[in-house]
């Protein structure tokens, strides 16, 4: 899993005594040729618990503003802090990843921007196998101010059973910087991915997850992306497919009364051009609509509170 996110206007030399080396980087082509390693399916294999607890508080620290103490958690469970400069747009990004290659690894990433207090994340638990959301969950973190990308860094196959599939389970990395998000109620949208059919002729899917009753974030992404001329099935009030009902990022939220949007999109919605469009037309179209749609929905909750 990888992580990206967002911190308040902060200064050169960093909080608390934290220097800030910069490493210019394509962030888009960086995030993605992460989350592409998934398709190798290597072995996975779930962090311990406590290795869990370390990295969680560390990004609590890292999104209190203290990032020295951050590293020195993210150290204990293999995993470092890196400050990144996306050479497109000037853009400051902290990167929680693991240290060297192996099974840490497959934990996942975390992308913060480092220049504003955050705000939202988007949250990208299957790379690959939906295949398109990586670079959707790329492009809405360099695109929007405030946010941070938490990424799974195995394919949801890669483990025993369901082991590596992260929406599903509580003993990930991805589920525990969710969580500590939810703590700070920060609000978060999943994207996931669903193969149209004859029983799936809409272009997204959207619910919040375990709770049946809609939100006022959920009801206007339907609205932003309904008036971008794309076909939704709103789980609240219709009967759809992939409601997301066992997700435990959106159990986790109900119980914290935070604010989660589970958001299933179709080929065309979440691939670029005709990658993995399954033969639909129109592909770059919807994909872009899509993405101003969820666009849409990260800047309003960058600039005001979630309900």
């Amino acid at each position: 899993m990888i992580l990206v996110a967002c911190r308040p206007e902060k200064r050169e030399d960093d909080e608390k005594g934290r220097s800030a080396p910069r490493e210019l980087v394509d962030l888009d082509s960086r995030i993605v040729d992460y989350a592409r390693k998934a398709a190798d399916r290597k072995p996975y294999t779930p962090p311990s618990d406590e290795e869990r607890k370390q990295i969680a508080q560390g990004v609590g620290q890292l999104l209190d503003g203290d990032a020295a103490r951050a590293e020195e958690l993210f150290a204990t469970a293999g995993f470092h802090l890196s400050r990144l400069t996306d050479a497109a747009s000037g853009r400051r990004y902290d990167e929680v990843a693991a240290r060297k290659p192996g099974p840490r690894e497959r934990w996942g990433r975390l992308y913060v921007n480092a220049d504003a207090e955050v705000r939202w994340s988007v949250q990208v638990p299957h790379p690959v196998s939906d295949s398109g959301t990586e670079h959707l969950g790329a492009r809405l973190l360099e695109e929007t101010p405030r946010g941070a990308l938490v990424l799974a860094g195995a394919h949801r196959t890669a483990g025993r059973g369901d082991a590596a599939d992260v929406a599903h389970r509580t003993d990930s990395v991805f589920h525990a910087v969710v969580a500590e998000m939810h703590k700070r109620a920060i609000p978060g949208v999943q994207l996931h991915g669903f193969a149209k059919g004859r029983d799936r002729p809409h272009d997204a899917i959207l619910s919040t997850g375990a709770a049946r009753s809609a939100t006022g974030s959920a009801t206007r992404l339907a609205d932003f992306m309904q008036d971008r001329d794309l076909r939704v099935c709103r789980s609240w009030s219709d009967r759809c497919p992939l409601e997301g009902t066992t997700n435990v990022q959106g159990e986790d939220a109900k119980k914290r009364s935070g604010t989660f949007v589970h958001a299933e999109l179709s080929p065309s919605a979440r691939n670029e051009g005709n990658e993995g469009s399954e033969g639909n037309e129109g592909s770059e179209g919807k994909q872009t609509q899509a993405r101003s749609a969820l666009r849409e929905l990260l800047v309003g909750w960058s600039e005001n509170a979630p309900r």
